[in-house]
């Protein structure tokens, strides 16, 4: 886990933690038993997440090789360039480019470096993927 997924996920415990009290303080609400389970429910996923991770700090020193943590930017061979950040399990987030490092794309880019080809199978057969760029946020 990166860094700021574990901070993320302790302030969504954090969250929970705060939303069980509140409602633990409210009277009169048919529905708390199933939001208190559920609320409960979440605060052991993420307790259970936090307590088994790794987390993996940034390089050091970064260079062009791609490792865990990175965003990387690739281009497909029709020149669309798209940005991936290779992050935990329990982080991954489509909607933000984020991939877990156990994906298709992550393991054809992790330990690659900028200009390198990559070659990427797909459902529609399969992409080369050149590395255009490598960050560390």
């Amino acid at each position: 886990m990166t860094p700021d997924g574990e901070r993320r996920l302790r302030e969504e415990l954090a969250q929970v933690q705060t939303a069980r009290e509140q409602l633990l303080a409210t009277k009169g609400d048919p529905d708390q038993p199933q939001k208190l389970a559920a609320l409960e429910q979440r605060a052991v996923l993420l307790d259970d997440c936090l307590r088994t991770a790794s987390v993996v700090q940034p390089p050091a020193t970064p260079d062009d090789r791609v490792r865990f943590g990175a965003v990387v930017t690739v281009r497909e061979s029709t020149g669309a360039e798209t940005r991936h950040r290779i992050v935990g399990v329990d982080e991954v987030d489509f909607d933000r480019g984020w991939v877990s490092w156990r994906s298709p794309i992550a393991k054809a880019l992790l330990n690659q470096s900028v200009g390198q080809r990559v070659r990427l199978r797909v459902p529609s057969g399969e992409k080369e993927l050149e590395i255009t760029a490598v960050a560390y946020e």
